[in-house]
């Protein structure tokens, strides 16, 4: 399945100001896969080095950690000749061994001829750095996100569907009603399957949502155990408290993150802890408040108001234990929860396109997503389906001017009124 990280990993290799190259990310989004991939296209042999299956190479890098030593010895390890330039040497689960996250300074200081990349999880959370040296400044770093909407269609071969909805995106006209049709089949599903690659590749070849639902349920199993693994004693409970309540709260009218839902009597300084450590692990994404939409929106971000998504569409309607057909067939059951699945959706959109999202409010009106876009600022209005009536937005508009706005939702492409209307299934193109 194809993965658009190679955009970037080709022009990594190429680069003479490369460096050690950290791909972090969430378990399960495909970082090994897509690494080993890129080095069986692009090199003449991949040195692949597991620290969870082989848990004694850590000796080695207790030892030494000076290429020099290193290299001799991993090649020895991979039955292989690590040669410059030539061979990919892939450190994955890295963040188990502190010493080869701290061994890509001096590759990078000493031996820069050698094409390195380490993948791990939870980085943010499994590494002492007070203990270890992180090799800031001598890394690149790059985040992978699980599968966008356009990925999950490049993985049914759709690419004349794409190719289609990028032509109608460019030139603000409809698409051709049957097309319209197949292509919001396609994001209906995709709202249930989500984007984990083995989710994604298991439903192009059986095209079953019980087993589907069966690996996100793995998945989140997985999740639950990195909270006890990776946490401290007394934040374990909290952790799974907030991952617990983010359903309920995406259940509400106003999505906005409250305390007060975990438990009763709730506040922000118990609870902190436990959401950065989410973030940091990549479950969950959070999105700020603005109280002025001007750049840049950073400083005018309200740190005490935001609102929380989980960072996979599909295991959002696993935790919340949706029936597939409820999604595809638009039960009215789900009336109270579409809003929330919806914004959901889009923040992983967002996301995967690198954004650093946020949303206005003000006196009641309510804008879902406000982004810095080619150096304008642009608001997103989401329905979840083809409801037109934005109240929010023309506040927004009538406040700001802004040059254009974006409204998201079932109806098909069009421009009208300073407001560009873009279906849902296309939200991969902002």
């Amino acid at each position: 399945m194809y993965r658009k990280i190679m955009n970037y990993l080709i022009p990594w290799k190429q680069s003479k100001y490369r460096r050690p190259l950290i791909i972090q990310g969430a378990r399960q989004v495909g970082k090994t896969y897509s690494i080993l991939e890129f080095g069986r296209d692009n090199y003449e042999n991949v040195a692949y080095f597991n620290f969870e299956t082989n848990p004694s190479l850590n000796k080695t890098f207790d030892e030494n950690i000076d290429p020099k030593y290193l290299i001799p010895i991993l090649s020895r390890i991979a039955s292989q000749t690590i040669i410059p330039e030539k061979t990919l040497i892939v450190f994955d689960e890295v963040q188990l061994c502190e010493r080869a996250l701290t061994s890509l300074k001096y590759f990078c200081e000493n031996a820069p001829e050698y094409h390195i990349i380490a993948a791990g999880s939870l980085l943010g959370v499994a590494v002492n750095r007070e203990k270890f040296s992180f090799p800031v400044g001598k890394v690149d770093m790059k985040t992978i996100y699980p599968m966008d909407i356009e990925e999950f269609l490049l993985a049914f071969g759709e690419n004349d569907l794409i190719d289609n909805i990028k032509n109608c995106f460019d030139n603000n006209t409809p698409m051709p009603s049957a097309l319209h049709e197949i292509a919001l089949k396609y994001y209906r599903e995709y709202l249930v399957v989500g984007g984990m690659p083995d989710c994604v590749k298991k439903y192009t070849e059986t095209k079953d949502f019980i087993l589907i639902r069966h690996n996100q349920n793995m998945i989140l199993s997985s999740y639950l155990s990195d909270m006890s693994k990776y946490n401290s004693d007394n934040e374990i409970k909290k952790t799974h408290l907030v991952y617990d309540n983010i359903t309920v709260q995406l259940s509400k009218k106003n999505t906005r993150f409250q305390y007060k839902l975990i438990k009763t009597g709730a506040r922000a300084s118990e609870f902190e802890n436990a959401i950065e450590w989410l973030i940091l692990s990549g479950i969950i994404n959070r999105v700020y408040c603005v109280e002025d939409a001007r750049r840049p929106l950073e400083n005018y971000r309200d740190i005490d108001s935001f609102k929380i998504y989980v960072a996979d569409i599909g295991l959002l309607c696993a935790k919340k234990e949706i029936i597939a057909e409820d999604v595809l067939y638009l039960s009215k059951e789900l009336d109270d929860f579409k809003g929330g699945m919806v914004e959901n959706y889009v923040s992983c959109q967002l996301i995967s396109n690198e954004y650093k999202g946020y949303y206005w409010s003000d006196k009641g009106a309510e804008v879902d997503f406000v982004i810095q876009r080619q150096g304008k600022i642009i608001p997103i209005e989401v329905k979840s389906a083809d409801n037109t009536t934005a109240k929010s937005l023309s506040i927004y508009i009538n406040k700001y001017k802004p040059e254009y706005a974006i409204k998201l939702s079932t109806k098909n492409f069009g421009f009208e009124n300073g407001i560009k209307s873009i279906p849902l299934y296309a939200a991969f193109l902002i």
